[in-house]
């Protein structure tokens, strides 16, 4: 990526600094979810504050980042066109979202899950450059984030957390606004630290999340993500992905009629398009069954014209 530096980050975009330092560290071995990183503060920014002169100088520097990874990456279709971008960083975020929450359901507490989930809320935020957010990735992105801060607390004040979706009423979370571990601000493309929050304790739920359906993970995806912060004190063990389970064919498509007696509409072809562009999404993270799923919904709605 070109070496735009950014100046300090003006007080008024302290919501979208950790946006763009997660753009940074996924400079290198993601750079499509961090171009959509910058572009979601960039346009968060804007709303914010475009006319004072530090945030207008800000943002120009942060736009000349984004024309600089467009013109790098002009030819990869996750650039080009929204909505393999916009698989792209949902599969990212829920592949992230699946190894906490693996990890949070084995009972395995550490700062690289905490991360992973406060990770995966703040990408949930990016998906809202494509549009709104689905009901599920508004869900989970509550759920993840205040995961994140219950956890965070718990470890903190040397309690023992307890695994998958419970009941924290009234549970504070304070404490999760001084993170030791992994805070940074962003100036002049670098990474420095900061007394800043690392877990955000602003917006984060306190309701009760006992009845809420959190799909449990059926493995850690392959090449997880997520990696052990510096300096953290956590020991090097490393994750081994778990055997995939891959759903079975739907037996409904071995009888589904021929298309051609089936009236589809363009709003029909999109949506395939968009299921096939997903599964392609899955693939690149050898996530097989989520392309498996994705697959069989297109062919469905192209044999049958019903999802």
């Amino acid at each position: 990526m070109a070496a735009t530096a950014l100046p300090p980050l003006p007080p008024q975009f302290k919501s979208i600094q950790h946006h763009l330092r997660t753009a940074q560290e996924l400079d290198k071995r993601e750079p499509v979810v961090a171009y959509y990183c910058r572009l979601y503060a960039m346009q968060t920014g804007m709303k914010i504050d475009s006319k004072t002169p530090e945030c207008r100088k800000f943002l120009s520097k942060l736009m000349d980042q984004l024309e600089a990874m467009k013109k790098q990456f002009g030819d990869n279709e996750a650039i080009t066109q929204e909505i393999v971008g916009s698989a792209h960083v949902e599969n990212y975020a829920l592949k992230m979202f699946l190894y906490a929450d693996n990890e949070d359901r084995a009972g395995q507490f550490h700062k690289n899950m905490i991360k992973s989930f406060y990770t995966a809320s703040l990408l949930i935020d990016v998906l809202t450059v494509f549009g709104e957010l689905s009901e599920e990735n508004a869900q989970h992105r509550k759920y993840a984030r205040w995961k994140a801060a219950y956890i965070h607390n718990c470890l903190k004040n040397g309690e023992t957390p307890q695994p998958g979706p419970i009941g924290m009423e009234g549970e504070s979370f304070a404490d999760a606004e001084r993170e030791e571990a992994g805070s940074s601000s962003v100036h002049s493309g670098t990474t420095q630290p900061t007394s800043s929050s690392t877990y955000e304790a602003n917006n984060i739920p306190t309701s009760n999340y006992t009845g809420i359906h959190i799909p449990p993970g059926a493995h850690a995806p392959a090449n997880t993500p997520a990696e052990v912060p510096h300096n953290t004190g956590v020991t090097s063990n490393t994750i081994q992905p778990a055997p995939q389970n891959i759903p079975l064919v739907d037996p409904s498509l071995y009888s589904a009629q021929s298309a051609g007696e089936v009236h589809l509409t363009p709003e029909d072809f999109a949506r395939a398009q968009k299921y096939c562009k997903y599964a392609g999404s899955a693939l690149q993270y050898e996530d097989v069954s989520t392309a498996v799923q994705n697959l069989q919904k297109a062919l469905k709605l192209l044999m049958t014209g019903r999802e």
